[in-house]
């Protein structure tokens, strides 16, 4: 499997680790996998509008959101 390097905000990196002790996840493996795979499958069904042109989402923060990203 590919191996990816990222870097997030620490309020995001704490919500994981809180996922991770509540049990939700295994490992931070398993969670970031699920959690990247969530999100795309959320940006697949909702996807860019129609007016929007192309890199609003890496300008916006994923779905609009300015300071996080929705999953």
């Amino acid at each position: 499997m590919p191996k990816v390097e990222i870097t997030i905000p620490e309020h995001l990196e704490m919500q994981i680790t809180q996922l991770i002790e509540q049990g939700e996840f295994v490992n931070r493996e398993e969670a970031m996998e699920d959690l990247l795979a969530a999100g795309i499958r959320a940006y697949k069904t909702s996807g860019p509008m129609d007016d929007e042109e192309p890199g609003t989402f890496e300008d916006d923060g994923m779905m609009g959101h300015e300071d996080e990203y929705v999953f």
